[in-house]
Parts: structure tokens; sequence; C-alpha cells
């Protein structure tokens, strides 16, 4: 057996009620940001993803290019 017997078990809802509790009051301490620092942030964020996903388009053109050349598939 184990030492603690006198410890007493907490309830399941108790503790879920306690989590609750517990993030409201840290969702308090949160620093929000301003509507314009969110609009600027996702402005931010589109341009980053559009010039990402070009340059994963360009990287994979010239790739299959280089690679239909070594195989001697070009037209």
């Amino acid at each position: 057996m184990s030492e603690n017997t006198n410890v007493k078990k907490v309830g399941v809802f108790k503790r879920f009620t306690q989590f609750l509790k517990d993030s409201k009051n840290e969702l308090k301490k949160v620093v929000w940001p301003t509507k314009k620092q969110l609009i600027n942030n996702t402005i931010v964020v589109i341009v980053v993803m559009v010039l990402a996903g070009l340059f994963v388009w360009l990287l994979d053109t010239g790739m299959g290019a280089i690679v239909k050349f070594l195989l001697g598939f070009v037209k």
C-alpha cells in the first residue's frame, strides 16, 4: 500500500472547474494586440506566404526543367 492513505482524491468535476477558473485568470494577464497591430501582422503573414509559395513554385519549375533536360525529354 502507499504511504499517503490519508490523501483525499479530488473529483474530476472539481478539477475541471478549477482548470476553467485558472484559465480565465491567465487570460486576464494576456496583452492582446490592437486592431492595427493585428491587421499589420496579418498582412505580413499573407505576404510572406505568397513569397514562399512563389519561391517553391520557381524552384519546382526549375528543377523539373533540369530533370527533363538531363533525361532527354526536351521537345
